[in-house]
Formats: structure tokens, C-alpha cells, sequence
């Protein structure tokens, strides 16, 4: 069984690699390769957690993934995960917070309940105004981004995979199936199924079923200087963090000595992830500034010494997409990450490897279909327009 894959970011390049290890032959394909600026798996960091409200399903892949990434740590000896712990603030509203508490316990991972004030007491470099009580997971952190997308890749050429970095456009659909897909150097190459998970590029490549499902939105990340010798800002002293406030800003401490990152989840302006310019703006600057004066005061002052745009690739929902094309029975697509869904790459690859092949039926969760039954009730264009509950950063 010969499947293509295109899109060597996090959930097509693990899907990828289980794809290989189910016994089938993969090729693998990239634009720009894995990890690269414009992808949505691109920059430094990215937080796993699991706190996730009464959504068993991503609780359990985010379980699932925080066994499988330090596996793979040892498997290929390259540091992938920082286990420093993830500090989730409580506001007034806590229904989505208190709900993930049995859904935690469930899953077997570690975590302990803060009040404000023990918050404030076990991290004084951090203002509590706002915080209610919180929550710190003990198996949480961060993941190196780009480099792990690398490792991934490495692995699977060196497992046998075979690599080719060039863009892709799906031929023609006849009698239910793709029959093969356009490269950029003129090639055409057939395969016998085909798994797309190009992230933001999904609606571009198909535009009758994605392109009202999924809107790539411009996002900016700021890495703030922290006074020399200062140790309380690094992540043997602090662990990342989420504010699950009106608006949602989140950050990772140390980050391989590049600054103490900041960012505010909520969503920017739809963005065209191939040409779009990626200056940060003076505005979303002096947000982060504002918010970083009172949650951090010892820092107001600190100097901005790095700054990136990306870009998340929201499905309506903002919940993940892994389904078959509905005109092509060999095509699958995969995408929806919507921001948060980094951590559970290798969970969630060997999800789809296995649904790709047919040793699994895919989750109704994930499915398509959903955004049909939910277009009649009114449904918000992207998940920040929401109350709460399914606002999932990091």
C-alpha cells in the first residue's frame, strides 16, 4: 500500500511515520520542509497540557502524547520535551476548568489545585489580580517546535520513508478517487491513498469542502528580555502558564534561552499563510506590554528582543478535522489544529495512521459531517467568539 502524505508538520509528519511503522510504503512531501516560517508547526515552542474541559477525547490524546514523546526522546537520543509544569489560571468563570478536573483524574496525570493566594505565595514573580484559583500539571511543559519537526522527519527517512520537498496540487478527481497529485518540478506522483494535513493550504487545495471550515488567522509571539542574573523567570524557577481570562494570553519561560514568550491567543485577522507579511505590529505589541506590566510587573519594563507571526489554522469549531474527502474514497484530510494542537502530534499521527488504513473507524468528533448539522444552529466563525468551554490556547 503505497500513501502519499503532504505536509511534514506535526500531524503529517507523525502520521506519516505510523504509516510506515503499520507496514505501508509512504512518501512524504513539503512545500518549504518540515518546521519551516510559514508553517503552522514552525517557530520554537509549544505548551502541552491537558486541561481541556469536559473533552475526554483531547485529554486522552494529550495522555497518550505525554507518553510518546519522551519514547521517542529516548528512541532517536534528542531532547524534545521540557517538563517544567503548566500553571492554568481560573478566573470568576470556572465551569471549563472545574469540569477537566475528573477528566484528569481519569486519565491517570498528575496535577495540583492553587488558590490564589498559594500562587502567589510559590510564584511572587507572578501577579495573581483576576486569578481565582488554579491549576498546575506536573507532567506538562513545552515541546521544541521546529526541531521536533525535524526529528520526526529524520526518523521516518531513517526508518525508510522516503522525502520530497516540493509543492503539491491534487489532479483530477474521476470515478470517486484522485487519481494522482501535480509537484512543483513538473512530476506527477500516483499512490494509492493520499493524506493531506498541508494546515493552513487545506482550503486552497480544496476550496468546495474546506474553504468555508478552515481560516488561517495572523498571530503574534513576543519573547521578552529578563534582567541579567535574574533567575526567577527561568523555567527551573517557573513553569509555563496559561490565562484563561477575557483574553487568553499564554507563556513559556526560558524557551532555550531566546526570552520569556508571550502571547495572546485571541484571534487575529485572517492571514494568507504563503504571502502574507509577518512584521509584528506596534498594536499587538503594546497589548503584550500592557498585560505583561500587571500579570508580570517585574518585567514592564523588559526589553522586546525577539518577535515572530505565524499563524493558527482555525477549523469553525476549533476542533480538529480528520475525515475522508467526501468525492474521493482514497483521500483523507487532516488539519483543523485551530492553535492547539502541536502537543498531540504523535498521539493523534497514530490515530490517523490507523484510520487511514482502515484498522479504526474515524472519530465522529473529527468528522466533517459536523459542521453540517451545526451550520443551522447558528455557529461562531471562530472558537475565540465563544463564552467559554472550548477555548483551548496552546
Amino acid at each position: 500500500m503505497h500513501v502519499a502524505v503532504i505536509g511534514a508538520g506535526v500531524f503529517g509528519g507523525w502520521t506519516a511515520l505510523y504509516l510506515l511503522r503499520r507496514g505501508a510504503r509512504v512518501t512524504l512531501l513539503d512545500a518549504w520542509g518540515p518546521g519551516n516560517s510559514r508553517a503552522s508547526s514552525g517557530g520554537e515552542t509549544r505548551v502541552i497540557r491537558a486541561t481541556y474541559g469536559p473533552d475526554k477525547i483531547y485529554t486522552q490524546l494529550v495522555a497518550r502524547a505525554l507518553k510518546l514523546w519522551p519514547e521517542h526522546e529516548e528512541r532517536w537520543k534528542r531532547r524534545l520535551y521540557h517538563r517544567i509544569g503548566v500553571l492554568w489560571l481560573a478566573g470568576k468563570d470556572d465551569r471549563y476548568e472545574r469540569a477537566a478536573l475528573s477528566v484528569m483524574r481519569e486519565a491517570g496525570l498528575p496535577f495540583e489545585e492553587l488558590t490564589a493566594t498559594q500562587v502567589a505565595a510559590r510564584y511572587p514573580q507572578m501577579g495573581v489580580e483576576g486569578v481565582e484559583w488554579a491549576i498546575l500539571e506536573k507532567d506538562a511543559g513545552y515541546l521544541t517546535a521546529r526541531v521536533n519537526c525535524q526529528a520526526v522527519m529524520d526518523g521516518f527517512v531513517m526508518e525508510g520513508g522516503e522525502y520530497r520537498e516540493a509543492a503539491v496540487a491534487p489532479g483530477a478527481i474521476q470515478g470517486g478517487r484522485l487519481q494522482e497529485i501535480k509537484l512543483s518540478d513538473g512530476s506527477t506522483l500516483s499512490a494509492d491513498l493520499y493524506l493531506f494535513a498541508c494546515g493552513p493550504w487545506l482550503p486552497e487545495l480544496f476550496p468546495d469542502v474546506l474553504g468555508d471550515v478552515i481560516h488561517p488567522t495572523r498571530q503574534e509571539v513576543f519573547f521578552f528580555g529578563t534582567p541579567a542574573g535574574d533567575s526567577r523567570y527561568n523555567e527551573d524557577r517557573f513553569p509555563a502558564w496559561i490565562d484563561n481570562g477575557e483574553r487568553i494570553f499564554y507563556g513559556i519561560p526560558g524557551n532555550q534561552h531566546r526570552g520569556f514568550k508571550l502571547a495572546d491567543d485571541s484571534r487575529g485577522p485572517e492571514f494568507d499563510p504563503t504571502r502574507g507579511d509577518r512584521t509584528p505590529t506596534p498594536e499587538r505589541i503594546a497589548d503584550a506590554r500592557r498585560y505583561l506590566g500587571v500579570r508580570f510587573p517585574g518585567l514592564k519594563d523588559a526589553p522586546l528582543v525577539e518577535a515572530r507571526v505565524c499563524q493558527y489554522e482555525n477549523s469553525r469549531d476549533g476542533h480538529y478535522i480528520l475525515d475522508r474527502h467526501p468525492g474521493a474514497e482514497n483521500v483523507w484530510l487532516l488539519g483543523g489544529g485551530s492553535g492547539h494542537g502541536y502537543k498531540m502530534g504523535p498521539a493523534l499521527g497514530e490515530m490517523a495512521a490507523d484510520v487511514v488504513l482502515g484498522k479504526r473507524a474515524p472519530e465522529p468528533f473529527f468528522q466533517l459531517r459536523r459542521f453540517a448539522q451545526k451550520a443551522s444552529v447558528g455557529e461562531p466563525k471562530f472558537r475565540s467568539q465563544r463564552r467559554f468551554a472550548d477555548r483551548m490556547p496552546g
